[in-house]
């Protein structure tokens, strides 16, 4: 067994958090002044701790077993309204007997693949119910999806499974990518396509999408506004998180300024989701 550990100034944790959210094997430590924190992730070998090294940098070194069982125990399944169950469990008897002890849901498969989590997450748990809430009120249509920011690939194979009739999801880090598309051919979503792609310099297609999903740091959704706002088809529904509460006044301001409004948004401990969309389209729905 091996150990990938950083040291971080403890301004950066929530950032930590949220990129191993889920993982198992994540660890911190905070050293002593409280200043700053020690990251850690357990890794079965050596190459997968030197694959969060290219991402992050700090060093791996080899453990004790007796180390590796004080690890935290891997994440319960994570229930998705009626619809689906969100598992680490990747051995077949595991998968067939979570299948028969919820029939009626559906199960998708996200292993906490090194430096990504397996979604159980408040911004992306939250993310996925309103993308079911909002496959519901599009049912007997077409509807096509943006994932920006993707990670493990969660939400678009959510959305493809859910009946979108197009799913396009992108990250800017390339070994998201690859965890994203190893996730789509895992869970039998093959349509669902996964680019490298940096949201700020991103140049939307001009009909925009039905369904835009934005689960980004608070400071890259300021930022990516007025692409988003490109991107967003008229009618279209807008979800996105990954926000600090501290700093939702300053991204919702921001959205505001393109347009764009929220008429759903849900606080689960520091962290944001909201569901919106263009002003005129609220507006709308609120004089039905």
């Amino acid at each position: 067994m091996y150990l990938w550990s950083k040291l971080s100034g403890a301004q950066w944790i929530d950032a930590w958090e949220e990129r191993f959210a889920g993982n198992p094997n994540f660890v911190v430590e905070y050293i002593k002044g409280g200043k700053s924190v020690r990251v850690q992730v357990y890794c079965d070998s050596e190459a997968e701790g030197e694959e969060i090294v290219k991402q992050f940098g700090g060093s791996v070194r080899k453990v004790k077993d007796a180390d590796w069982k004080k690890t935290p125990e891997p994440p319960r399944p994570l229930k998705v309204r009626d619809v689906f169950l969100v598992t680490s469990e990747t051995g077949e008897k595991e998968l067939v007997a979570l299948q028969k002890e919820f029939p009626k849901r559906e199960l998708i498969v996200i292993p906490p693949e090194m430096a990504f989590g397996t979604g159980d997450h408040a911004t992306t748990s939250t993310c996925m119910r309103f993308l079911v809430d909002i496959s519901r009120e599009r049912k007997g249509e077409k509807w096509s999806v943006a994932d920006l920011g993707t990670g493990t690939g969660l939400l678009a194979i959510g959305a493809s499974k859910l009946g979108a009739s197009e799913v396009w999801g992108c990250d800017f880090d390339p070994f998201a990518v690859g965890v994203a598309k190893r996730n789509t051919e895992r869970n039998k979503t093959p349509e669902v396509v996964m680019e490298e792609q940096d949201v700020l310099k991103w140049k939307p297609r001009k009909s925009g999408y039905d369904v835009v999903l934005a689960n980004l740091f608070s400071t890259v959704l300021i930022e990516a506004w007025p692409v988003i706002a490109k991107s967003l088809g008229k009618g279209g529904d807008l979800v996105v998180s990954g926000i600090l509460a501290s700093q939702a006044w300053d991204v919702f301001e921001a959205a505001a300024k393109e347009g764009l409004g929220f008429s759903k948004v849900i606080k689960k401990g520091k962290w944001v989701t909201a569901r919106g969309g263009w002003f005129e389209d609220l507006a709308a729905k609120d004089k039905v």
